[in-house]
């Protein structure tokens, strides 16, 4: 990990000398936007779960954060923490890797490269737990966010493969889906929870897989707690449509009743907290950011940039960007 980091830090040294140099160059940084998925709400698809208080198999997830480090107006240095936790029963164990990331660009251009980057190591994380861990059919692997696989930054194709030759119940868990809207334009999510006459249920297909444009799961929407009122976006990869959807979903509300995440699959929660590093952790890179750029002769005109961008945030008493920013949407 630390070799990792170190090559980040010459990535940084070499971006940002770059900028110094040369400025912001337009059209460099690529960003995507998912499409709108707008479908007529069916009653007759909501289907009931069958609710389990315990589960054999075991709950693997994959989640990443982003924090700041150093910004201004055009450019930006985060940590980067992507996380796997794994619950069977009452046993959890997890593990984590780091990165430091620097990106040139508007805030808006910023926010979408690190979500396209956060992706990419997620998948390499998965990857790699796959491997070491012998995950196998039954085992489930959940993964935060739309089931986009190929092409740049999406979540990789060899992921999807891997889980399908391991017979791995690979589903793609959103904690929010603004891009499913009904006929209406309204979000899809709280209409069909009016529509359903069940605790426990799930709405399937919202759309079918279709590789053709990267989607690899069929996208469905689950209630997974009767106790909450939450329900969230699940894609159910393409392999699995032979086995019953119901079969497949029903073990999740078995980790689902969790106090701290009430609906929401425990496993996803754990490794969403355990990615947050602590202060003392951030404040160290902090200070290896700033003397990779005072080495290489960057840090006072780039502290200047900084400067000017930041003084809203001393008027609030806020002296390190990590402390205002709400898990990467501040950048």
């Amino acid at each position: 990990m630390k070799e990792r980091v170190s090559e980040d830090l010459a990535e940084m040294k070499k971006k940002l000398g770059t900028y110094v140099d040369k400025g912001r160059i337009p059209g460099v940084t690529e960003v995507r936007e998912e499409p709108v998925i707008t479908v007529k709400p069916d009653k007759s698809l909501i289907k009931p779960l069958k609710k389990m208080s315990a589960s054999s198999e075991h709950f693997f997830a994959v989640d990443c954060s982003t924090r700041t480090l150093k910004r201004a107006n055009n450019w930006g240095v985060y940590l980067l923490r992507v996380v796997f936790a794994v619950v069977k029963g009452r046993e959890v164990d997890w593990s984590y890797n780091e990165r430091i990331c620097t990106v040139v660009g508007d805030s808006y251009t910023r926010y979408r490269f690190l979500g396209d980057i956060r992706v990419e190591l997620e998948s390499e994380m998965a990857l790699d737990i796959i491997r070491r861990r012998n995950i196998h059919d039954g085992d489930y692997l959940l993964m935060d966010g739309p089931s986009y696989f190929g092409g740049t930054r999406k979540f990789r194709i060899s992921l999807y493969e891997k889980c399908e030759e391991n017979e791995i119940k690979l589903l793609a868990v959103s904690k929010q889906s603004p891009m499913l809207h009904d006929e209406r334009g309204r979000d899809l999510m709280a209409t069909t929870s009016v529509l359903s006459p069940y605790s426990l249920w799930v709405y399937h297909p919202v759309t079918t897989a279709n590789k053709d444009k990267h989607l690899y799961g069929t996208v469905s929407i689950v209630k997974l707690c009767e106790s909450s009122p939450r329900v969230f976006r699940c894609d159910i990869m393409e392999y699995l449509n032979a086995r019953e959807t119901e079969a497949i979903l029903s073990p999740l509300t078995s980790i689902s009743e969790d106090p701290r995440c009430l609906g929401y699959p425990v496993t996803l929660w754990l490794a969403h907290d355990f990615s947050a590093p602590s202060d003392a952790k951030l404040l160290h890179y902090c200070e290896q950011v700033e003397r990779t750029l005072g080495d290489a002769g960057l840090l006072e005109e780039l502290l200047r940039e900084e400067l000017s961008c930041s003084f809203a945030d001393e008027l609030h008493g806020v002296k390190y960007p990590f402390q205002r920013e709400l898990w990467g949407d501040y950048v």
